[in-house]
């Protein structure tokens, strides 16, 4: 695991700088502490800063083919290196390394056309192919791992992190006020933009070339999610498949030459790799949680009768409030992203926690939800689908409170508040964004605290008009359910919680998290499988209960699912409030920084001091604000000489 960075000359013969590549390595020590190191000729320079997992003597990079003229930086595993060397092997390439890295300048030497589908694995990869004077940035299909880019007009510079973009005297970390209109509608921007001006991000299953001076950013692989071909012929076999694309995945990425951990949160997801992992360990598997004070935020309960059922070997982190607040700060540099929700730190002091036990490595659930149809989202979709067909009915809307006893203004709202809320647009079921809308136009309430200037400037944008020009061709003769996973795993999934509550608080403490539902043929055969198959009635994941009926409590498959949530109000409102929140949020610093009205937002924090009652999308509001106001002035003293 890796952070990567670099630079290619576009209509320039200016030497690149060793000193340059190195400024950009250090911004991201942290993703790759072990060791570091560059790569240079008379158009690209290419950096790596290496967290050692696989082959820790001889992994190094940058590494190249035999006669030198393929060149490759890295940030991530391959987990099927060993069956592709196998191969490239036989076909009579040479290997000088046991590492994953060496097996992408062979790999694309033999399969240059295809090579990047024959990857199952996570990664961010710069290729210098020297012959071609080609550089390929790719990255991984689910964007499990990031990576940036930014271009003038005479080179290109590249990196996993913005930050280390911002480390050159002609990058400014100016956010981007049409990516702050995004962030507070999907809670992310939308891939390729990232939170600040002319930084970009490669999209999940892209890859970026530049050759000859010219830029392209196109797709190696798309989502097929309604390809129902050579199904199983029942939910039992169906379950059978896949249990074994399961075990098998976490079979391969439990490969390393370190020690592999594990997250255990308690729900069904986690659990359920941590049981298949049991299968594939002699020793006692160690795993690390979190639990809260407050219990509607706490799992701890189902943590230990995991622990006892699985008897693994589990360490804790107790998560409260002052402990939140006071870790925010970092959580946002490391996201490097406004942040609607508290719930990335409590992963930050994680994977911190992880990193003291000595591990680099952890398999978690993330991904499941999404394409097994695990969201509450999907349920409350197809409840408002079933009360759309008699849309004066009183009692078909009085299911969708069963579904948020989190949310105040839901479980305990009257009838009318049910109605009034989840019968917006009710018939409305051709619309693509059924399943979504309502969350975020509820999101977009929190445009109200823009000041007037930024509201001038996105009188004419429609973030939802946007998204809607880049939906597939083939969007609209999918199944409703296959459309509300596209939309949840294109924005929700690759870019917020791989990125903001994953590979960001993970690489902030060089931990790496490993992903076994994203493996590509779990994907794959997840997304094929029929609606019923995966919400079955309201039963959520039914395939995969099904799939972990003999290796799980009964309790654990049947469990209400409870979203990962943490405290707002408080962290920022609480005992020892944190001095940062009167200070970004005083009407000079609003002012100053202009993308707020100081007038809303005293007002919204008078509300919160007051110990009235405040709304999730008010929490989402405040939590957004302060993080933007704190992004706002982050790197701006930071030295580039």
């Amino acid at each position: 695991m890796c952070g990567i960075a670099g630079r290619i000359n576009l209509n320039s013969t200016e030497p690149i700088k060793q000193v340059l590549i190195r400024r950009m390595l250090n911004a991201i020590h942290h993703r790759g502490p072990d060791e570091s190191g560059v790569f240079i000729d008379s158009q690209v320079g290419l950096g790596s800063a290496r967290l050692s997992i696989i082959d820790l003597s001889g992994g190094h990079q940058p590494i190249s083919n035999e006669d030198d003229t393929i060149w490759v930086v890295f940030n991530g595993e391959i987990y099927n290196h060993l069956e592709l060397r196998t191969q490239l092997e036989a076909a009579g390439h040479t290997f000088r390394t046991r590492s994953d890295t060496e097996v992408l300048v062979h790999l694309y030497e033999q399969h240059e056309a295809d090579w990047l589908l024959q990857l199952n694995g996570q990664f961010a990869i710069a290729l210098w192919d020297q012959k071609k004077q080609r550089l390929i940035l790719a990255r991984d299909r689910m964007g499990v791992r990031p990576i940036y880019y930014t271009t003038r007009a005479d080179f290109l510079l590249f990196a996993s992190e913005a930050k280390a973009l911002f480390t050159h005297p002609e990058i400014d970390p100016e956010l981007d006020p049409i990516s702050l209109a995004q962030v507070f509608t999907f809670w992310t921007t939308l891939s390729p933009r990232s939170s600040f001006r002319n930084i970009f991000s490669v999209p999940p299953g892209y890859f970026l070339t530049v050759q000859h001076g010219e830029v392209k950013v196109q797709p190696y692989w798309k989502f097929d999610v309604h390809a129902h071909a050579n199904l199983p012929n029942s939910l039992d076999e169906a379950a059978d498949e896949l249990r074994w694309l399961l075990n098998d995945a976490v079979r391969l990425r439990l490969r390393a030459d370190v020690p592999v951990g594990a997250y255990l949160s308690g729900g069904l997801d986690s659990s359920s790799i941590t049981a298949l992992t049991n299968q594939h360990t002699d020793t006692r598997l160690k795993t690390f949680s979190i639990s809260f004070l407050d219990p509607s935020f706490d799992e701890s309960k189902y943590q230990r009768r995991m622990n006892e059922f699985l008897n693994v070997d589990n360490e804790t982190i107790h998560c409260v409030p002052s402990e939140i607040g006071e870790a925010f700060p970092r959580a946002v540099y490391h996201a490097e992203m406004p942040l609607l929700r508290t719930a990335p730190v409590p992963m930050f002091l994680l994977s911190k926690l992880v990193h003291r036990h000595g591990f680099k490595v952890v398999l978690t659930g993330e991904g499941a939800d999404e394409i097994l149809g695990g969201y509450d989202i999907f349920r409350e979709a197809k409840i408002r689908r079933f009360w759309a067909r008699q849309p004066d009915s009183h009692l078909r809307p009085l299911v969708l409170r069963r579904l948020y006893p989190h949310i105040q203004s839901v479980s305990s709202g009257g009838d009318a508040y049910l109605k009034a809320f989840f019968g917006k647009s009710l018939t409305n079921i051709e619309d693509p964004f059924y399943s979504h809308r309502l969350r975020w136009q509820n999101t977009m309430r929190c445009w109200h605290f823009f000041s007037s200037d930024m509201k001038a400037s996105l009188a004419d944008y429609d973030p939802l008009a946007e998204f809607a020009e880049a939906l597939p061709a083939e969007f609209g003769s999918w199944d409703s359910l296959a459309q509300s996973q596209y939309l949840e795993i294109a924005v929700f999934l690759s870019e917020y919680l791989l990125s903001s509550q994953g590979d960001r608080m993970g690489m902030a403490n060089s931990v790496e998290g490993r992903y076994p539902f994203l493996d590509p043929r779990v994907v794959d055969y997840s997304l094929r499988l029929p609606a019923e198959y995966k919400l079955y009635g309201l039963r959520e994941k039914a395939v995969l209960k099904r799939a972990m009926k003999d290796m799980l409590p009964p309790e654990t498959l049947g469990r209400v699912k409870q979203p990962y949530r943490a405290p707002i109000r408080s962290v920022f409102f609480g005992e020892n409030r944190p001095d940062y929140v009167d200070e970004n949020l005083s009407p000079e610093r609003l002012k100053e920084t202009g993308y707020f009205d100081a007038k809303a937002v005293t007002n919204l924090c008078a509300k919160f001091k007051s110990g009235g009652r405040v709304s999730e999308t008010e929490e989402m509001a405040l939590t957004g604000i302060l993080s933007v106001q704190m992004l706002s002035s982050m790197w701006r003293s930071q030295c580039r000489t």
